[in-house]
């Protein structure tokens, strides 16, 4: 397996890094924030994001995308985590593409893929109903009626759910909280009759909902892959999502650590810049160490799932627990070397460290992907 870019995949990265810094600094973020957007992301951006193909990365050429891959579309993600870019894509591009793509039938492909593909479509992953991690635990009851389900139950921190047209639920069919298996995927429109959607105040302003469902009706046709096959398609959509949200953690990490790196080049004490400190010195270069460690886990996962390695889940659980221990050392420490101004809401510093507060928690904690990589490893 070869750690480096294509050509293509080069591209993609400059394109994304060109767009982020012009269209979407972190002055972009922060008026959103500020005024209390309700979906905390701009439907001009997305569509701008629609035009240059980006969430059509994972979706076949004949449905509109442009198949290129989880390190294509982890580049972009990466590239766009620098400035905090509010978007869709992680929700849509990512887990709803990637979804469809290879569990989806052909009706539900030819229904969804070419409206994700162009931007006209967005999705959300309705997994966990605690706030801790664990698909095992789905109680949200599914009852077969006839040709139908009826739906009950409530999803939390639903990433995009307030915005999202297509939820993929998951929810139970049979057996019992703790079992993996007896779980089924549905696709249900977000507007349907039941739904009661939620807002999160989150302290990373990013899109999150609660979303309740109170005997919502499902057609057998809306399952997403076959009955009570949800658990195992879960976990692959997981995996794939945790890989690119590791891609988001090192971009929000390489920002914070650049930011730092500017900060102590100009700030002086005593005369001097505080940079040329030693002990600094050794705190920034360990924060460098740990991203170079980071950017080589990220890029082996992303590698492992285009070339459907037999190691993709144990490396999206490495790539999950490196990025997000390195982005809790990076912004703890960038906070700290800014000093006082470090917390304070005119400097975007602190931004980052709120950030990777929710992020490390998203799809699984580093503790929760230890354990996961000790399993699979046979430890």
């Amino acid at each position: 397996m070869k750690l480096i870019l294509t050509e293509e995949e080069q591209f993609l990265k400059d394109t994304a890094k060109n767009f982020a810094e012009e269209r979407c600094p972190i002055s972009h973020f922060r008026s959103l924030r500020d005024n209390n957007d309700p979906i905390l992301w701009d439907k001009e951006i997305w569509e701008e994001m629609s035009k240059l193909g980006w969430p059509g990365i994972l979706i076949p050429e004949e449905y509109g995308g442009s198949n290129f891959g989880i390190t294509g579309i982890s580049v972009i993600l990466e590239e766009c985590a620098k400035t905090l870019t509010p978007s869709p894509l992680f929700a849509t591009g990512v887990l709803g593409a990637f979804a469809i793509t290879n569990f989806g039938n052909n009706e539900q492909k030819q229904n969804y893929l070419p409206k994700i593909a162009s931007g006209e479509l967005t999705t959300a992953l309705a997994i966990d109903e605690s706030s801790h991690h664990n698909p095992a635990n789905t109680i949200m009851d599914a009852k077969k009626d006839g040709k139908q389900f009826v739906v009950n139950g409530k999803k939390t921190f639903v990433i995009d759910g307030t915005s999202a047209d297509l939820l993929i639920v998951l929810a139970r069919t049979s057996g019992n909280k703790g079992e993996m298996s007896g779980l089924t995927l549905f696709l249900i429109d977000s507007n349907d009759t039941g739904i009661e959607k939620i807002k999160l105040d989150m302290a990373d302003s990013r899109n999150y909902a609660n979303i309740k469902f109170n005997n919502v009706n499902v057609s057998s046709q809306n399952i997403l892959g076959d009955e009570e096959t949800g658990g195992e398609i879960t976990e692959n959509i997981l995996d794939i999502g945790r890989i690119a949200i590791a891609a988001e953690m090192l971009g929000n990490a390489e920002a914070a650590f650049e930011t730092t790196l500017d900060y102590l080049k100009q700030r002086k004490q005593f005369g001097v810049l505080i940079g040329s400190f030693q002990a600094l010195q050794h705190r920034a270069a360990e924060m460098f160490c740990e991203l170079e460690l980071t950017k080589s886990s990220v890029m082996a996962a992303t590698k492992a799932a285009d070339e459907g390695s037999n190691e993709l889940q144990r490396l999206s659980s490495l790539s999950k627990t490196i990025a997000g221990e390195t982005l809790h050392l990076v912004s703890n420490e960038a906070v700290q070397m800014h000093g006082g101004i470090g917390v304070t809401d005119e400097y975007d510093i602190g931004f980052f460290l709120k950030r990777a507060r929710v992020t490390e928690q998203i799809f699984g904690s580093s503790k929760f992907h230890t354990e996961r990589y000790a399993n699979i490893s046979g430890f």
